[in-house]
């Protein structure tokens, strides 16, 4: 069984990280400015900008 890899507001985060926002539409259109969170293991996700959006972990390699 494998992680999430998107995260309702109210979710507990599944690890450290750096968090960003992202909506239905995402992956081809992307948001603008999209709000970025970093949360400790545990810590509960804020509400997004718009109810159809999730958060998602920043992998930076």
């Amino acid at each position: 069984m494998g992680e999430w890899s998107q995260f309702r507001p109210g979710d507990k985060a599944p690890n450290d990280g750096e968090y960003m926002e992202v909506g239905e539409d995402a992956f081809h259109m992307g948001i603008s400015n999209p709000q970025m969170i970093t949360l400790q293991k545990g810590d509960e996700f804020p509400m997004t900008t718009n109810h159809n959006r999730k958060w998602k972990k920043v992998f930076r390699g």
